[in-house]
């Protein structure tokens, strides 16, 4: 069987919310602070998966990507370009300005748990899936890059009242300011 993996640029706090600041929050951008050696190229490590697996966003991560990746031609890029894309909305109509994305019919859950079955499944941002799936016991992996500094207030990972969770740290790898931690069940 395959896996769902999220993946995501996280403060020391566990805030993920606006790391590029495009979402206009208060501490948003804390991820361009540190240069781009942090965030440039496969900075999760995603290496194969590029290749083999889809992409599941949701509707606003998906709108912001769309407006990013489709105009980059590095090597990251044209892999993120060709994968799969699997767009989590109740309001989107359209996933025709991103090559290879689809809006998901249907439940969220019902949808990655079959998705699964045939292919690993990658979550970059979008707070609401992760939590969907979360709540659905559905990760089965975590590559985190956390960044070196607390911003006290914004939208947390693993929020209060979530259920527990044993994780297993599977590495730990320093890249520039950044850790990168991977976690599986």
């Amino acid at each position: 069987m395959s896996h769902v993996i999220v993946v995501e640029f996280m403060s020391l706090d566990g805030v993920m919310e606006d790391p590029s600041g495009s979402e206009g929050s208060p501490h948003g951008g804390w991820a361009f602070r540190y240069g781009p050696e942090a965030v440039t190229g496969d900075p999760f490590g995603l290496g194969e998966l590029l290749d083999t697996g889809a992409l599941l966003l949701g509707r606003g991560t998906w709108q912001q990507f769309a407006g990013i990746w489709p105009g980059r031609d590095d090597p990251f890029s044209a892999k993120m370009n060709a994968m799969p894309k699997l767009v989590a909305s109740r309001s989107l109509g359209d996933a025709g300005s991103w090559q290879n994305s689809a809006v998901l019919r249907g439940d969220l859950v019902v949808e990655a748990e079959k998705r699964k079955q045939e292919q690993d499944i990658v979550v970059m941002g979008s707070a609401s899936v992760v939590r969907t799936l979360m709540a659905h016991d559905l990760v089965d992996e975590y590559r985190l890059l956390v960044f070196p500094l607390v911003l006290g207030a914004g939208t947390r990972l693993f929020p209060d009242g979530g259920a527990p969770a044993d994780l297993t740290l599977v590495s730990a790898q320093a890249k520039g300011v950044t850790a990168r931690l991977v976690y599986t069940r």
